[in-house]
């Protein structure tokens, strides 16, 4: 299984892009930004997309990649998300205001995109890989995943901050080899932090000893301009693993 980092940042900037993972050629993880790094040829080989919220930051790529690639798409993409998360996508996004409703094109019978409702604790397969659905705490309704094939696994936070579900789960499984975790701000900011429902270093670095395996750990939604500070934060709070931060462009094998 190949897991390509397309955009890892908190925020936009030169070299900067928001969240977006593409698992081997047809599986996204979220849709920020990040997603303008796949070539057209790239875009057209998604099948399926895995949505932890419906913040702008996580979902601005997906309408411009559905549109971009529309004339290509033979079967419908398959966003995945919690059921409030389709629902702010219906309302706000794929509403004839701000963009198409690509579920409806060509037409509601034979649509380019089609909704799927996951749950936490839900699983489905994609070919040879097993994809979980995971809550978490955030200011609106999100979700982690954890992804695994017969190989390697790896398991992805999404946006959120202290919490007991998203390990409890990590847990009930015999294996972790990546673990990809957001710690939005620095300790300085620890009020705001948890105002908006992110980690900071230390409230990661809490949590982190509720997990019982040692995979290699990635920090990723950094703020812009902090990043070697948050970075820092973490490796000084942070004992039990060595703690790296997730650069868009990166390659994993598992």
């Amino acid at each position: 299984m190949k897991l390509r980092v397309l955009g890892c940042s908190g925020g936009i900037g030169a070299d900067l892009s928001t969240t977006s993972l593409l698992v081997d050629d047809d599986v996204l993880i979220d849709g920020g930004t990040g997603v303008t790094e796949l070539s057209l040829e790239e875009m057209a080989k998604i099948r399926h997309i895995f949505v932890t919220h419906s913040h702008l930051d996580h979902i601005a790529g997906i309408p411009m990649l559905i549109d971009s690639v529309f004339e290509q798409i033979t079967e419908p993409v398959v966003l995945h998300a919690r059921q409030e998360t389709i629902q702010v996508l219906k309302d706000h996004i794929f509403n004839w205001h701000v963009w198409p409703d690509f579920s409806q094109l060509p037409s509601a019978e034979n649509p380019v995109l089609r909704f799927q409702v996951m749950s936490p604790g839900q699983q489905i397969g994609v070919d040879n890989r097993s994809i979980e659905m995971i809550a978490v705490n955030h200011v609106v309704p999100a979700a982690g995943y954890r992804v695994q094939n017969g190989v390697g696994c790896f398991a992805f936070s999404g946006d959120t901050t202290s919490n007991d579900a998203f390990w409890e789960a990590l847990n009930r499984h015999d294996n972790l080899d990546l673990l990809i975790v957001e710690s939005a701000f620095a300790d300085e900011d620890r009020e705001l932090s948890s105002k908006a429902h992110h980690y900071c270093p230390q409230l990661l670095a809490d949590d982190l000893k509720k997990l019982q395996h040692r995979p290699r750990l990635y920090l990723t939604h950094l703020k812009p301009g902090s990043e070697d500070i948050i970075l820092a934060q973490c490796r000084g709070h942070i004992d039990e693993l060595p703690v790296y931060r997730l650069c868009g462009g990166e390659h994993f094998k598992l």
